[in-house]
């Protein structure tokens, strides 16, 4: 295998990117080559390894499928584990029927031993939670839905 050499200009601007927009996580991949820039108070951390050593990020449902995922939902942003209160045994940061404001957090996900909390795209009345303590998530896929 050939040797990998990381390109610092294209993860600077990875960086930035994920400043400008306010994501956690950015993934790039070009020549079977992947480069995943992540953040953790204020922390910047690379990861590069060729394209086939991870997985696929699930592609979203049709609309209207068997899985389609309904108005409102607020999908997991990252592959990892749902956490709905900051430790085990404390109350859940939102439940069934709570109004909720923008940027409030909603929940955490632990991806890559990094505990990567969830705030609230938007304000409005929590509807159903999809998700249970401790579960496994994949990008993309529904968590809850405020309306």
């Amino acid at each position: 295998m050939a040797k990998f050499e990381v390109n610092e200009e294209l993860v600077r601007k990875l960086a930035d990117l994920l400043q400008e927009t306010g994501l956690n996580e950015i993934e790039y991949e070009v020549n079977n080559h992947r480069i995943r820039v992540a953040k953790n108070a204020g922390v910047t951390a690379v990861a590069a390894a060729p394209a086939g050593a991870a997985p696929c990020m699930p592609q979203k449902p049709a609309a209207g499928g068997p899985e389609a995922i309904p108005a409102g939902a607020v999908t997991a942003p990252m592959v990892g584990t749902v956490y709905v209160a900051n430790e085990p045994g404390a109350p859940a940061f939102v439940k069934v029927g709570d109004q909720v404001s923008e940027g409030q957090v909603l929940l955490i996900i632990e991806a890559m031993k990094v505990m990567n909390p969830l705030s609230s795209p938007r304000a409005g009345t929590v509807k159903q939670i999809m998700i249970s303590d401790g579960q496994p998530v994949e990008y993309g896929e529904p968590l809850l839905v405020i309306e």
